[in-house]
């Protein structure tokens, strides 16, 4: 049998090593509390990371969007803009009824625009209604200055 004094010394190893492990462990228990504590801190930041990544795409996507609709105005002006002076070179034709320009004629008044003052003066054997209906077919031909 073993004696006391080398159990006692047995005992004592056993002890220093138990010793070791749970200095170890506190050592990795604290490294590990540490490593915790800046992953908590560092999700932290990262998560404001991503918010701040994420209202930039919003953002970007949003100004792309008002890019877009810009565009799509300056367009569409464009041709508004076109279609206004092509409307203003070629007017539409407008005509008067021969029975009008031979009336105007045989009191001196040709093509381009009539004055109003002798359009009334040229119109003064007409009746009313019929002074009317002369000046509406003027106006409607774009004759009349």
């Amino acid at each position: 049998m073993e004696s006391t004094s080398e159990m006692q010394q047995e005992r004592t190893e056993m002890e220093k090593e138990e010793k070791e492990i749970v200095e170890r462990l506190e050592a990795a228990t604290t490294l590990l509390e540490k490593t915790l504590s800046w992953l908590e801190e560092r999700q932290g930041v990262l998560s404001g990371e991503v918010e701040r990544i994420t209202a930039t795409v919003d953002q970007s996507r949003r100004e792309a969007e008002l890019e877009e609709k810009l565009a799509a105005m300056e367009r569409e002006i464009a041709d508004l803009k076109a279609n206004a002076a092509a409307a203003t070179s070629n007017p539409l034709r407008r005509t008067l009824p021969a029975s009008t320009s031979e009336m105007l004629a045989k009191h001196g008044i040709g093509e381009g625009p009539v004055d109003v003052r002798t359009l009334d003066a040229a119109l003064s054997g007409l009746s009313l209604e019929q002074r009317i209906a002369v000046k509406s077919q003027l106006l409607r031909a774009g004759a009349i200055a």
